[in-house]
């Protein structure tokens, strides 16, 4: 049965957002012999610029069908006129019940959670978009550095290339491990990134750019399974405790206890996936210690158990 996929655009929207996830069902299709039905959608129809210029044809809204397999939201420069949009809102309204899945790549989660579709749902966007999100939405559960997240009929992604990581995920869902793969393949994309895979690197998010704390976070790399105090950190940067705190909060914008979590769960998070090491052991070793410290630190931040992520990781 052919699935039809509506993606739904608007002016300035992120061309990857869409281009992405509607290639990898395009390959999918033809390599299972079973084609989408692939819809660009828009308020007006017609021609629709992305915020690099380039233009989509569209359907108008009340010209597009009532039924859909999926809808997809994408994100862009344009979102926040999208997210005020009342036909917009409307549409996926009166879609949200015969609607099998409803999803959102990046700040496409906007329009989602400004239509009322997103209460008390676990969901993630791009990360430099979450405090706006949670100030706007905070009825919302959003898990701001997971690659994508499913829960019940809502899928949402984080930024631009997330979107193919989703699509893949719902290729997985509709036609199997094996077409996914190989979609994957022809893309030369991974396979399939975890959802609750980091969005970026830990040491990446947080150099703030001073060359202090930069070899800092190298050093306490280097040290996960030490006990790693504030006063241990100070005295490697020769500064008081007091100083440093407030210093590395000021550069790294983290306490220093959290960004040493981080670097500990980014490390875990890599053993559990890449190697065969007991959860026990993987715990020590990284300085968490006790397998339910880890345990709790990785449902907080990942939203998964570290056993989860390593059935879903093989």
């Amino acid at each position: 049965m052919i699935k039809s996929i509506g993606f739904v655009l608007y002016p300035d929207f992120q061309l990857l957002d869409a281009a992405g996830p509607s290639t990898a069902f395009e390959l999918a299709g033809r390599i299972a012999g079973q084609e989408y039905d692939l819809q660009m959608l828009s308020r007006h129809g017609g021609l629709v610029a992305s915020s690099s210029k380039i233009a989509v044809q569209t359907l108008a809204l009340d010209l597009a069908g009532e039924s859909f397999d999926t809808l997809i939201t994408v994100g862009g420069e344009g979102h926040d006129k999208a997210m005020n949009c009342p036909d917009l809102k409307a549409f996926l309204q009166n879609h949200r019940v015969q609607t099998r899945r409803i999803c959102s790549v990046c700040s496409g989660a906007f329009i989602l959670a400004s239509s009322g579709l997103l209460h008390g749902r676990r969901v993630t966007t791009h990360w430099q978009q979450a405090q706006k999100f949670n100030r706007l939405f905070p009825d919302v559960k959003l898990e701001s550095d997971a690659i994508f997240i499913h829960d019940g009929p809502i899928w949402t992604s984080a930024g631009i290339s997330a979107g193919i990581d989703l699509a893949l995920a719902l290729i997985t869902h509709d036609l199997g491990e094996d077409i996914a793969r190989q979609t994957a393949q022809q893309m030369v994309v991974f396979h399939r990134r975890p959802g609750g895979q980091s969005q970026f690197s830990a040491l990446l998010e947080m150099d703030g750019g001073e060359d202090r704390f930069t070899a800092l976070l190298g050093w306490i790399r280097t040290k996960l399974s030490e006990r790693l105090t504030v006063d241990v950190l100070a005295k490697q940067v020769a500064m008081s405790p007091r100083n440093f705190s407030r210093a590395f909060r000021s550069s790294v914008g983290v306490s220093p206890a959290k960004a040493v979590e981080r670097l500990r769960l980014e490390a875990a998070h890599e053993r559990i996936k890449h190697s065969r090491l007991p959860i026990e052991t993987i715990a020590v070793i990284t300085g968490f210690h006790d397998p339910e410290r880890m345990r709790r630190a990785f449902l907080r931040f990942f939203g998964a158990s570290p056993q989860a992520m390593r059935r879903n990781a093989s």
